[in-house]
């Protein structure tokens, strides 16, 4: 098991549950326009936030969006350790590290001195991009595969810079090893895990665009979650971060590592749906999207949308709420017990009616 560490008035680690991370895409100098942003991803249900420090002037830019920001705030920074010296006097609650591009003995002591004296979380985060190329070369030499190699890389890289804070009497760190490779990511944080208790951020880096990346980021990030690995988590997509938000919660959902939300679950379709399943299933999803968007708790946990009688009844008798149909009726059940047969047209609304009065306003 992990150990614990603050970041702002979160606990990382331990038995406290993996958390949700995501990262603007706006410019960090733009305060407004990055704050919109931030609070969307709040909304969503976000739990940490990540900007881009380039510059001196998004540096001083974070101490306005610190201030005005509902969960911690993380500074980005890569190269000069002067961005990170001003990203802590702007009270960011952490500072993310690259090993590969910032390494000063001097300047990496600075900075642990500052974010000991400040109680800031420093993230020590290494990607296959970063990776000095002798390193690799060397452990390309040593080892069976490239993927080997380059996990190896990773945690070696990682954990020099980990020596580096403690020699400083730093401790408060949390680490990332990531690749766009899923088995390269799963390999090395399955290796540090196991020579390592420091905190783990996980996610599979560069991803991809929205449908690819889901895909790459659910494989790696369950498969190590699945194995009790990883505190804190981004799914990196090449789209809207509210969408990395989204993925993220049903990630955690389908590992069993979160109950808040709804279960939906529908059949695939096949020659023996006689309903407009898809049609369906798609209404159901947007009108609870809908309901939690709009910050109503709904007190169900599993809602089943089923298209036919060989899987469907059982599934929906399983469920909450839910609806098996056949013949251009839908039944509908509620714990167990059947409800009435419907037209699709009149089950539908009678159905979202249900899921509505199981509701109430949330914070």
């Amino acid at each position: 098991m992990s150990k614990v560490i603050k970041l702002g008035n979160l606990s990382i680690g331990g038995n406290n549950p993996v958390t949700i991370q995501s990262m603007l895409n706006t410019d960090t100098c733009d305060i407004d326009k990055s704050l919109a942003q931030l609070h969307e991803l709040y909304d969503e249900g976000c739990e940490i936030i990540r900007l881009a420090v380039p510059n001196m002037e998004a540096a001083v830019a974070l101490e306005e969006i610190v201030k005005n920001s509902p969960i911690p705030v993380i500074a980005d920074i890569h190269f000069d350790y002067r961005l990170a010296v001003q990203s802590i006097a702007s009270k960011v609650a952490g500072i993310r590290l690259n090993p590969g591009n910032l390494s000063n003995r001097d300047e990496v002591k600075l900075i642990a001195d500052l974010a000991n004296k400040n109680n800031i979380a420093i993230r020590v985060g290494a990607n296959s991009g970063s990776v000095k190329l002798e390193l690799i070369e060397r452990l390309k030499k040593e080892l069976p595969t490239f993927e080997d190699a380059m996990a190896e890389a990773l945690v070696i890289s990682v954990l020099e810079q980990c020596r580096l804070l403690e020699e400083f009497d730093f401790t408060n760190i949390k680490v990332s090893l990531k690749s766009s490779s899923v088995p390269v990511t799963v390999k090395a944080c399955k290796r540090f895990a196991e020579i390592s208790d420091y905190p783990l951020h996980i996610g599979i880096t560069e991803a991809g665009t929205l449908k690819k990346g889901i895909i790459k980021s659910a494989a790696g990030i369950g498969a190590l979650l699945l194995q009790g690995i990883g505190d804190t988590l981004r799914v990196s997509l090449s789209s809207n971060p509210i969408e990395e938000v989204k993925v993220a919660k049903i990630i955690l959902q389908s590992c069993n590592l979160r109950s808040d939300g709804v279960e939906l679950v529908s059949c695939p379709t096949c020659g023996r749906t006689q309903i407009d399943l898809i049609r369906l299933a798609s209404e159901v999803e947007d009108f609870i999207d809908d309901l939690q968007k709009n910050h109503r708790k709904i007190n169900l946990r599993k809602v089943a949308v089923m298209g036919c009688i060989v899987n469907g009844p059982g599934e929906a008798r399983e469920a909450d709420l839910g609806i098996a149909g056949g013949k251009g009726k839908i039944a509908i059940f509620e714990k167990g017990e059947v409800i009435g047969s419907f037209s699709e047209s009149e089950g539908l609304e009678k159905f979202k009616q249900m899921i509505l009065n199981k509701t109430e306003k949330g914070n």
